[in-house]
């Protein structure tokens, strides 16, 4: 009873198709059927279709052939033309027959045929409306989709002598706005930014951001920079120079950056000068050592850090920074082929150029600013200031001569012990703190107030550092620690611990508090604070601070600079460092007669007395409460003002 039931139940089991332990999945494929015909020419046609456009116009074509060619055929066959009509060709019936397919208009002209080829051709034209309406919607298609493509900025930009920015980040709105002024004197110049975003919207905010492009167009294409099949729609390759920003959404920004110098540098050591921004000064060498000779590293936490310590030691110092920076005013070129003769020293140099502020030269030792009065200058290039490179001169050509009678008399060095506050803090306080001992004289004191205590201080020489944890916001710990006699005030953004937006938001409220503390104790100490954000410095000004370091503006400036001429990297490097010549305001009476009206020529003969190079004045009559607080810059030797107290001469200096 038990083996019949087993047999029934095998047999239900085959009946049912299940696998029985005779019948296997490795048995059953190796008796799979082959693919019929129809599947395979259903294969080949969906392959032909997955090309595209070009294989959808081939099909409709072919479609087109074959349903002449059957309806010629078919008239042909069954003799449906009239008998009074002539003989023609084969050739000639298909040609007419493709006309009444892509034409219904033809059928009008068969009105002396017989019914029965007036109906044959009216299927013709109806099949063929099919055809032709679904040409155009494929072709319609094809075109909206090429436009589509075009806009997501896939194609190669074929371009030469342009500057190519890799990368994205909110400074790229000042590079582009100041690469425009640099280019005002070339010809159909091009910026191509290459970037990780959609090109409609790089195009958008561009167009909003840097309304007037001054002449210069400016094309943007969608990629990665990193990537090497991305970074060939640039055209780096026939670049004048290629500017590469740190990206500021990324976890480890100075990754991408030396990968992105690897795949520049991937062809070979030639090609156009690259700018790079790295944000760790740790990962310079390894930068360095992809970048080769071409590359110039710009460390963005030391910069600023700099530049807040060069204009926190002196009131208006920011405005001469940021006017040597820029191209909107005055800024440093070079001037290779002077007029001066054989025996011609710097200071003849000085004072041989009306409009061109000579600081410095280049010999075979390299750059030097402010060099010793007698060096000689033939045979070097002249480091000068100009307000444009049109407007150098090879041949002196100063209308005015220094009157020697009206030179200063005073000497004056002031070395006291310094007291200065610094608040907030963030990664650049340590950078700062260090800067700020290089110069401080023995015995200075700095008190640091921040709401995040620092984990470590680094090692003082010079000054004795106090931390206070406190809110910086607060009134009554602002009013504790702010004197009227304070040497400089510092404002560091809290940028490790807040957003941007909310670490400006508080560095702008630390502000009015120190001002108005300072107002009311009769105080001219000078203010410098850090700017993430460019448009908060408008507002920063509401506040009346001397100065405003914008931490994105001002290496935005130093990175365009630099990518005109790499040349410029030693000069900013002396001017930003505490070896060699820096620039310093200082009292006007040490350089000419006080009470006296003297041209510009004549402070400038004043400071050669000094060992020192004159480059504009800090005027009382001028200051305005703008943002160069009186600061004039490169004025002409003929130029003429009248020394009261409290105008500074900017100068450059050893100490």
């Amino acid at each position: 009873m038990a083996r019949t039931g087993l047999q029934a139940r095998q047999r239900a089991t085959r009946a049912m198709g299940a696998p029985t332990e005779r019948s296997t999945p490795l048995a059953r494929s190796r008796h799979r059927e082959e693919p019929k015909l129809r599947e395979r020419l259903r294969y080949q046609f969906d392959n032909s279709m997955s090309r595209g456009t070009p294989a959808l116009i081939a099909w409709l074509c072919v479609t087109t052939v074959v349903l002449i060619l059957a309806f010629t055929v078919i008239v042909a066959i069954f003799r449906l033309r009239s008998p009074d009509d002539p003989a023609r060709p084969f050739f000639r019936d298909l040609m007419q027959n493709l006309f009444h397919a892509l034409d219904p208009g033809t059928v009008a002209g068969d009105g002396a045929a017989s019914w029965q080829f007036l109906l044959t051709m009216l299927v013709l034209t109806i099949a063929g409306l099919f055809i032709v309406s679904a040409l155009i919607g494929v072709i319609a298609t094809g075109i909206d989709a090429k436009l589509a493509d075009l806009r997501r900025g896939r194609s190669t930009v074929l371009e030469q002598d342009h500057t190519v920015i890799l990368g994205w980040s909110d400074s790229i709105f000042t590079i582009v706005s100041e690469l425009t002024l640099a280019n005002e004197s070339r010809r159909k110049p091009v910026i191509v930014i290459l970037a990780d975003r959609d090109k409609v919207e790089m195009e958008e905010i561009l167009r909003a951001k840097v309304p007037d492009l001054r002449g210069t167009r400016v094309i943007c294409r969608s990629g990665s920079p990193m990537d090497l099949d991305d970074l060939a729609l640039s055209s780096h390759g026939s670049a004048r120079s290629v500017i590469l920003l740190a990206p500021e959404t990324s976890d480890d920004p100075d990754s991408e950056v030396i990968k992105t110098l690897l795949a520049l540098t991937h062809d070979g050591p030639d090609g156009p000068r690259i700018v790079a921004e790295i944000r760790n000064p740790t990962n310079l060498e390894a930068a360095r050592l992809v970048g080769a000779d071409r590359t110039v590293l710009l460390d963005i936490r030391e910069t600023v850090a700099k530049l807040i310590v060069q204009t926190s030691r002196q009131s208006g110092a920011a405005a001469v920074y940021t006017e040597l920076f820029d191209y909107g005013g005055d800024e440093i070129y070079f001037l290779d082929g002077h007029g001066l003769g054989e025996g011609a020293t710097y200071a003849d140099a000085l004072l041989g150029y009306e409009l061109a502020g000579v600081i410095g030269v280049i010999s075979d030792d390299g750059p030097k600013l402010n060099p010793p009065p007698d060096t000689l200058v033939a045979g070097c290039t002249l480091i000068v200031v100009a307000e444009d490179d049109s407007t150098l001169r090879g041949a002196p050509d100063a209308l005015a001569t220094p009157d020697l009678t009206r030179l200063g008399t005073s000497f004056g060095f002031d070395d006291h012990p310094t007291r200065a506050v610094l608040l907030g803090w963030n990664e650049r306080a340590p950078i700062v703190l260090r800067e700020l001992d290089k110069y401080a004289p023995p015995g200075s004191a700095l008190t640091v107030v921040t709401s995040y205590a620092p984990a470590a201080l680094p090692p003082m020489t010079n000054l004795d550092v106090t931390v206070v944890t406190a809110p910086t916001t607060d009134r009554a710990t602002l009013e504790a620690h702010l004197r009227a006699d304070l040497d400089q005030v510092i404002v560091l953004c809290y940028s490790d611990h807040l957003e941007a937006q909310a670490a400006d938001a508080r560095t702008l409220v630390t502000l009015l508090h120190v001002r108005d503390i300072l107002a009311r104790a009769g105080s001219a100490t000078p203010v410098v604070s850090e700017m993430l954000d460019d448009r908060n410095r408008v507002l920063a000004q509401v506040a009346h601070v001397d100065d405003v370091v914008v931490s994105g503006e001002i290496v935005s400036l130093l990175v365009t600079q630099l990518s005109e001429d790499h040349r410029l990297e030693a000069v900013f490097s002396e001017l930003l460092g505490d070896a060699g010549s820096e620039i310093y305001l200082r009292p006007a009476e040490w350089y000419a007669e006080p009470g006296s009206e003297v041209e510009f020529a004549t402070v400038v003969a004043g400071a050669i007395r000094r060992g020192e190079t004159a480059i504009g004045y800090k005027s009382v009559a001028l200051s305005d409460g703008t943002t160069s607080f009186g600061v004039r810059v490169n004025p002409a030797k003929s130029e003429t003002f009248r020394v009261v107290p409290g105008d500074r001469v900017v100068v450059l200096a050893e100490d």
